[in-house]
């Protein structure tokens, strides 16, 4: 039987093709591991959270549960964020809260990453498996930053490769390792005696108090970087580009934290929106000038001129069009 205080954390962040990995991974843990094991999934805020525990459970030899506040650490315990919440850790218990989203995702990669950089330092190994866009980049390099050590399935496999690509290109990893490789390699990490506990950075300290806490104050986020001439894509607010680490990310204070790829994924997808709109109205404004044309009559100097609206007003719609239909979405 594991001891009830684990010696390490390994915590798995995924996307997707997730729960396939997921299932891949758990298989090979020994019901004896020496690590409690805390796992982010991205997931629809209706999906079933029992389900997949489920599917986990009936592969492995760990125990296996949905994450609740207040829940201890366990050694050979597997925790799953549940959907729409954030899994977070303190003072050796889980803490499953409704936080502000990072990188658009809740639960989130980052923040339980970044939670457990913060409170087991040297004692955390790092897991991105299989996903698309950034998150788990941030939260892998402020484990490191910590003194833990990072793994990332090789891209070579992955299902979607985007979130382990992006994990290499920022962090320096320890380990890149197959799905079929990885189950041995993380029990050997963990069969380690765990490194002396170093200082930890005053930044993961307090950007996972933050998260704790659930909103910050413009205050704590002036701590954690410089003033952007940004504006939160989930609330509006200002943005604070933050000082610390290599990979560059903003956060405002309500919360809300994006890296710059998902940031320049969210400027694109809002300006698409905004030339939709756009499209719309000018089409709008176009059968407008029409029906007042046809209403007019073909005979007077102001209906020429209204013919004259019209057709430089067809000319901008195409053009426009044709920049939604091809050039934005190749940009």
């Amino acid at each position: 039987m594991a001891s009830e205080n684990p010696a390490y954390l390994i915590v798995i962040g995924a996307s997707a093709g997730g729960m396939p990995a997921l299932v891949r991974l758990a298989g090979q843990l020994p019901a004896g591991l020496s690590a409690a094991v805390l796992v982010v999934q991205h997931l629809a805020a209706t999906s079933s959270g029992p389900h997949l525990v489920e599917r986990l459970a009936a592969v492995t030899g760990l125990r296996c549960s949905l994450a609740t506040t207040d829940q201890p650490l366990e050694a050979g315990h597997l925790y799953l964020a549940p959907p729409d919440r954030h899994l977070l850790i303190r003072d050796g218990h889980l803490l499953v809260t409704k936080g502000p989203r990072e990188n658009n995702f809740r639960p989130a990669v980052d923040a339980l990453f970044r939670s457990a950089a913060a409170h087991h330092g040297t004692a955390v190994v790092g897991v991105v498996l299989t996903g698309l866009l950034h998150d788990g980049t941030a939260g892998l390099e402020q484990i490191k930053r910590a003194g833990g050590q990072a793994v990332v399935q090789d891209p070579l496999e992955a299902e979607f490769p985007s979130m382990p690509e992006s994990a290499l290109s920022n962090v320096e990893v320890d380990y890149v390792a197959s799905l079929a490789e990885m189950g041995g390699l993380l029990t050997r990490l963990v069969s380690q005696p765990p490194r002396p506990v170093g200082l930890i950075p005053e930044d993961i300290k307090l950007e996972a108090a933050i998260a704790e806490r659930i909103v910050g104050t413009t205050e704590q986020a002036a701590q954690l970087g410089t003033l952007a001439p940004l504006t939160c894509p989930g609330c509006g607010g200002n943005l604070w580009q933050l000082n610390e680490g290599n990979v560059t990310r903003f956060r405002c204070h309500t919360g809300h934290a994006y890296t710059l790829g998902t940031l320049l994924d969210n400027s694109r997808q809002g300006l698409e929106e905004t030339l939709w709109v756009a499209l719309r109205m000018m089409e709008e404004r176009k059968n407008l000038l029409l029906n007042l044309a046809n209403r007019a009559g073909s005979a007077t100097a102001g209906n020429e001129f209204q013919l004259e609206r019209i057709i430089e007003l067809k000319h901008h719609v195409e053009r426009l069009r044709e920049f939604l239909l091809n050039g934005l979405s190749s940009a």
